[in-house]
């Protein structure tokens, strides 16, 4: 009698798409991509003095206070940056099996379909939290070396302490992490539909960039609050004292509504699709 073929766990599945990851060259492209910007702002500021009257409260602190360069650090990659880094994975983690033709040998393994979607989904959702992690910790680590670990102005012009300042600053990162994680839920959808590494990374930038151009049509004003790219911004509420939860609660189900059916439909086409081929 034959033994049984014993289908692997999901969390040593999950291990197997995280090991992946490591020998990856987009991987640590978009690692660099993260660390760079606040590395080269704070050389650059130390060197030149920046702008003698910027008009962001964060910069005007930044000489004060180093824990203004996370939050600042976070307006400027919000925006596009951390989109296209969370894109690079997201958008090639199902079509980079098929480029290089493994799909077939991973799904006739023992391993389900659905605990290798979740495996890859979850890799994705990680990969972009540690980019978005390092930069703040290499943004906060480099400001406070620099200009001290002081009170920081929020953004309604109140003074909170440099402990508080940073657990704000952790929420704020968490906050933008929610419209970063229905992206890479859409970049997994284009990912597993293209079958195109190429095609699912670029569809997957673009959707922002036609985001912005969106906003600004006249007479499309009424669609700002449901744009996903809206929502990048949502954490400022936040940086505001007394916070204004109102921006980042209707972030979370926005978002959702963006990422959920995407990551729904990327799941039941990866259950349905024919391997066959290759």
């Amino acid at each position: 009698m034959e033994a049984a073929v014993r289908q692997p766990r999901w969390p040593a599945i999950l291990r197997w798409e995280l090991y992946k990851l490591r020998f990856q060259r987009r991987t640590y492209l978009g690692l660099v991509l993260a660390v760079l910007p606040p590395a080269i702002f704070v050389v650059f500021w130390n060197l030149h003095q920046g702008p003698r009257h910027p008009h962001n409260v964060f910069a005007r602190e930044i000489t004060q206070t180093g824990l203004a360069m996370p939050v600042l650090m976070l307006l400027f990659e919000s925006v596009l940056l951390f989109p296209i880094i969370g894109s690079l994975v997201a958008g090639d983690i199902f079509a980079n099996e098929d480029g290089n033709g493994t799909l077939k040998t991973i799904l006739t393994r023992s391993a389900e379909r659905g605990q290798i979607f979740f495996a890859k989904a979850v890799a994705a959702a990680l990969y972009a939290l540690l980019a978005l992690l390092l930069a703040t910790v290499v943004a906060t680590a480099s400001g406070v070396a620099s200009w001290g670990f002081n009170r920081v102005v929020t953004l309604s012009g109140t003074v909170v302490s440099a402990p508080k300042a940073l657990l704000l600053i952790v929420g704020a990162n968490l906050c933008y992490f929610v419209p970063l994680l229905a992206l890479v839920c859409i970049g997994l959808l284009l990912s597993a539909l293209t079958r195109n590494s190429a095609a699912a990374v670029l569809a997957t930038v673009a959707l922002p960039i036609v985001l912005y151009i969106v906003a600004q049509i006249p007479g499309l004003e009424g669609t700002h609050p449901y744009l996903l790219t809206e929502q990048f911004q949502a954490w400022q509420g936040l940086m505001r004292t007394p916070t204004d939860w109102g921006p980042v609660l209707h972030s979370l189900w926005v978002c959702a509504a963006y990422g959920l059916p995407a990551l729904a439909l990327g799941y039941l086409h990866f259950l349905r699709r024919d391997v066959a081929g290759g």
